[in-house]
């Protein structure tokens, strides 16, 4: 019940990546929470608007998709400018779009490790930068990027995926000090392995393998759930002293 209420003033939160898995559980969390939603996808899809269709009614909040391909800088400016123009003020922007790589930095194509972080990372700057500039206008908002225990407990592999985590990671701490002033908080959610269809890529088998019962006292993957869980805290008021942090939902995994 606090909850709800402390979102019912119709906060307006931007999430990217909110097709499937944690993004999705996120517009998900925020909706139930009464928070109208610009929910990004790469590609116009008839079946996630359906989805966001039946949030929007059940829980009598506004969720407009929103499509651009990370990767399409123009396009990624061209669309959220386009917002920005129509006097759209938000409150809460999400940074969950993300692809993930395993690999050894010997077997990894510099190609390969540029379009990771132009994803991972790179996009994620395009957008905090001008969505914030919504936000410096009215002296307030709530900052939240996804990255990964990867990003912290670096190992074999993590070349691409965790480096660019480490650095999404290095950007929120430096950004917080830079919003303190402008009343803007900006933290960091590292999940550990989350039970999505990313999780059953190839690319995640080596992540899956550190998953084990020594390591993880839960002995299990996350929920997407509990991850916009803490989403949903972050993003209201009532972690209002809560900057700068770096939050892991681990299930108390260390490599």
């Amino acid at each position: 019940m606090q909850l709800k209420e402390s979102l019912s003033n119709r906060k307006t939160a931007f999430v990217s990546g909110s097709n499937r898995g944690i993004g999705f559980s996120i517009i998900e969390n925020l909706a139930s929470q009464g928070c109208n939603i610009f929910a990004h996808s790469r590609k116009k899809n008839s079946v996630f608007e359906k989805k966001i269709n039946f949030l929007s009614k059940n829980y009598n909040v506004k969720i407009k998709p929103i499509y651009f391909d990370l990767a399409d800088t123009k396009k990624l400016k061209l669309e959220i400018s386009s917002l920005i123009k129509s006097q759209i003020a938000f409150d809460i922007l999400v940074n969950s779009a993300g692809v993930i790589h395993g690999g050894l930095f010997q077997m990894t194509k510099i190609d390969t490790i540029k379009h990771i972080f132009d994803i991972n990372y790179f996009s994620m700057l395009e957008v905090t930068q001008l969505i914030c500039k919504t936000m410096v206008r009215k002296k307030r908002g709530s900052i939240i990027n996804i990255a990964s225990v990867a990003g912290i407990d670096l190992h074999e592999g993590n070349c691409a995926y965790g480096t660019s985590k480490a650095a999404m990671i290095a950007f929120s701490k430096t950004l917080s000090f830079e919003m303190r002033e402008h009343g803007i908080r900006v933290n960091v959610i590292a999940p550990s392995l989350t039970k999505t269809e990313m999780a059953n890529s190839r690319e995640a088998e080596k992540e899956k393998s550190f998953l084990t019962l020594d390591k993880n006292p839960l002995n299990r993957m996350a929920l997407p759930m509990e991850i916009s869980n803490v989403v949903s805290f972050l993003a209201l008021d009532m972690s209002s002293f809560i900057t700068g942090e770096v939050i892991r939902v681990d299930g108390g995994n260390r490599f």
